[in-house]
């Protein structure tokens, strides 16, 4: 029987570097896996521009898919990244190309088809983050808002040190862009929350909520904090393999 592909899309302001101690795990144990890098951030910080928005990003992981002829995959969306496999499932699903196996949320957006990500924040977020972008533009001419302290993400030390040196700033469009998609139909489908609830990260509390409330997710948890492919790469890696 032919194995699925995992398929990893990281969270804002991160890169596919974030995965690179899961990717390896993920190998060891039998499985193919890919990390895609979204357009704007990391290696590819170079393309951030205003026009960015979140089907740029979904079609960067569709882009993948194809060039690397999957036909049977895995995917898994951390922080943001969950509102970018909401998307790609969306668009496997009504192409009935790919055989779409499971999705994970890694303390993930679960979004509602009409949202944007920022729907779900507190006003004061919201104009904090969108300040924050504009303030950007003035000086190099692109809206996007700077990353975090990694502390936020309960990460410390040489991790912390990591992932502060490879972060980059997120296009402002994902934040503020809407999203449809066919959400019965993918209310359907096998899906697993994994929960890291220590510290919990308060902006993901929403989409906990969500999935607590609706008896067809898988729930996990995790006792760490939000970067979890980081801080507990072995411990995310087995419960990845309980998806399959």
């Amino acid at each position: 029987m032919l194995k699925p592909t995992f398929v990893l899309v990281h969270g804002s302001w991160h890169g596919a570097w974030c995965w690179s101690r899961v990717l390896p795990l993920l190998r060891g144990a039998g499985f193919d896996a890919h990390a895609v890098t979204l357009t704007g951030v990391g290696e590819r910080a170079h393309l951030l521009s205003n026009d960015i928005n979140l089907m740029t990003h979904i079609n960067d992981v569709l882009g993948l898919i194809e060039a690397e002829e999957l036909v049977k995959i895995v995917l898994v969306g951390h922080s943001y990244g969950g509102r970018v496999i909401t998307g790609v499932a969306d668009a496997l699903l009504n192409a009935n190309q790919v055989t779409l196996q499971h999705l994970v949320y890694l303390d993930a957006v679960v979004p509602q088809s009409g949202e944007s990500w920022s729907s779900t924040h507190a006003p004061e977020v919201i104009a904090a983050r969108t300040q924050a972008a504009k303030d950007f533009g003035k000086q190099h001419g692109v809206d996007a808002f700077p990353p975090p302290d990694a502390s936020v993400f309960g990460l410390t030390g040489d991790d912390a040190a990591w992932v502060n040196r490879r972060q980059t700033p997120q296009p402002l469009g994902v934040y503020l862009d809407g999203q449809s998609f066919d959400e019965p139909r993918l209310a359907r489908h096998s899906r697993t929350f994994i929960n890291c609830k220590s510290p919990a990260l308060a902006t993901i509390e929403v989409s906990r909520e969500r999935v607590r409330a609706d008896k067809s997710w898988q729930w996990l948890e995790m006792n760490c904090g939000h970067d979890a492919m980081v801080s507990h790469p072995e411990e995310l890696t087995k419960n990845l393999l309980k998806c399959v």
